[in-house]
């Protein structure tokens, strides 16, 4: 199954879910002492590698992060080839004011916000996915 790349289908039925709990992005250069099972993805980048786990789970590590998030889901299968998806709604987030990070795994669209923003970013989404404005 190679996920759904028509983007009128891919916002009308994203359906996005509020996942429970606070996560933290972290940078370290060496993650040896880290859990893989702690964290919900890593990315190596030049300067160190990206973690993003659990807040709680980096406090218990004192791991220092300065961004807590709430994490969203897109429910819907989209393809890694999909057009238009990402661009659509971070701009309908950036019109509320709304920064987002996106992680796109293989089956789903996860999108990270400030705690603070997270119930107003999911209105967005579930007003852009009924073709309204928020």
């Amino acid at each position: 199954m190679t996920g759904e790349t028509n983007l009128s289908r891919l916002i009308a039925e994203m359906n996005p879910v509020l996942n429970k709990g606070s996560y933290v992005f972290v940078s370290l250069k060496n993650i040896g002492k880290i859990n893989r099972n702690d964290t919900l993805f890593e990315f190596k980048e030049k300067e160190g590698v990206t973690l993003v786990l659990e807040k709680n789970k980096a406090d218990d590590l004192q791991l220092a992060y300065n961004f807590v998030s709430s994490w969203i889901t897109l429910k819907i299968h989209s393809s890694l080839e999909a057009v238009g998806l990402t661009a659509t709604f971070s701009s309908a987030l950036a019109t509320e004011k709304i920064s987002c990070n996106v992680v796109s795994g293989y089956f789903h669209d996860h999108i990270f916000v400030a705690e603070k923003d997270a119930n107003k970013a999911i209105e967005v989404l579930i007003a852009l996915s009924k073709n309204k404005p928020s």
